[in-house]
């Protein structure tokens, strides 16, 4: 067989199965009301949870950083690529999120996947056991299988089970892995417990916080200010392109773990560091988090979760119980989200379906991804699309 017919031969089968995927084009800024191939809309689909990536303040210091530093670093954070806005930027972050352990140093990196991915293959290794929920990240599950630990899935949430799987291990090494808003579910992980199990059988404790960073917590300062924890098994990853509206990705952790890092996280050391414009801009972004103005985002953020939570109790869907800017309704079956996915489209609302492998079979749904930058018509619209396509009792 040709190589390129047994590819056509895969990509059939995804179609046959509702599973194709496929990219829609923006021709404007990342926003509440966008302009999607062609045709404008309303969008529930991004993770801009607090409506800052096209702020005026967020561009202007992009800019300002490109004329500073020009396009692009040039080189690794080690062979002349780590300029002086990635160092405020680390700086900035400590401060910003570093009080969950003492001496508390930032790393930064282009992406949040790089970060998960150097975090765990650097901390786990062939003498680890490490622990990790069954609704990961697939960014913490590839971390998982490249640091070549043994990896155990706990059931999602469970620390009781979780709790077993540590009493009966051997391993001098453990390793406890959990988002911290899980991305297509939207609720938060038990991270006490979490800490609490990790500190009794000394294991690290990473937590993901791409969807809780910016958004929970006193000042957005994420998930764990959320539950005011403080402990030096923690290792924390935030994301810099969601609710900060910029792009890359940040380990926040004791110093000792950040210098171990440096050294030894290959994802860090052997790749380019990102443009020293997009940090001076995330530095920017967090003087905008902390402000006034996002607590009011914030703000205003909530009361529109609250309103979408009781909407979506209204449909004869099966809505997750989240508390936060993602809220995902389950539709089951493949064809039927994409059919309602479709119908939302035509009345100017794009709200993805998620299929697996992204959600586990059986669980395809539509996600809504809530913002700041939504106003309440914004919200109404969509529940009159909602009771509509409810009302209409097809898909």
């Amino acid at each position: 067989m040709h190589l390129l017919d047994s590819l056509r031969e895969a990509l059939a089968d995804l179609d046959a199965r509702g599973l194709t995927r496929r990219r829609r084009t923006a021709g404007t800024p990342c926003g509440a009301h966008m302009s999607v191939d062609g045709r404008e809309i309303v969008g529930f689909a991004s993770n801009d949870y607090l409506g800052l990536a096209a702020h005026p303040k967020l561009t202007a210091a992009l800019a300002e950083g490109a004329k500073r530093y020009g396009a692009g670093s040039g080189g690794s954070h080690l062979l002349g690529g780590h300029s002086h806005a990635h160092a405020q930027l680390e700086d900035d972050l400590a401060a910003f999120c570093g009080g969950f352990v003492d001496a508390p140093r930032a790393l930064s990196f282009s992406t949040g996947y790089m970060a998960n991915l150097a975090t765990l293959t650097t901390l786990a290794g062939r003498d680890t056991t490490l622990f990790s929920d069954a609704l990961n990240h697939a960014s913490l599950i590839d971390g998982a299988r490249l640091s070549r630990a043994d990896v155990q899935i706990y059931p999602h949430g469970d620390t009781a089970a979780l709790a077993a799987m540590l009493e009966a291990s051997d391993s001098s090494a453990k390793l406890i892995v959990t988002d911290g808003v899980f991305s297509m579910d939207g609720d938060i992980a038990p991270l006490g417990r979490l800490l609490a199990l990790a500190e009794r059988h000394g294991a690290w404790l990473v937590v993901d916080d791409a969807h809780g960073f910016g958004v929970l917590g006193p000042q957005g300062r994420g998930v764990l200010a959320e539950h005011a924890l403080r402990s030096p098994h923690l290792v924390y990853v935030c994301t810099l392109g969601k609710a900060a509206g910029v792009a890359g990705a940040a380990i926040v952790a004791h110093e000792t773990v950040i210098e171990w890092l440096v050294q030894r996280a290959r994802p860090y050391i052997f790749t380019t560091a990102a443009p020293p414009a997009v940090a001076h801009a995330v530095s920017a972004s967090l003087e905008l988090i902390a402000s006034d103005e996002g607590d009011t985002r914030r703000a205003h953020l909530a009361t529109l979760i609250e309103r979408t939570r009781a909407m979506l109790r209204r449909t004869r869907w099966q809505p997750v119980d989240s508390q936060t800017a993602i809220q995902p309704l389950v539709i089951g079956d493949n064809e039927a989200t994409l059919a309602l996915a479709a119908r939302f489209d035509a009345e100017g609302l794009w709200v993805p379906a998620i299929r697996p492998p992204t959600v586990p079979a059986g669980t395809s749904r539509l996600r809504i991804s809530l913002s700041a930058a939504h106003s309440l018509d914004d919200l109404a619209r969509l529940e009159a699309a909602l009771c509509r396509i409810d009302e209409g009792g097809q898909a």
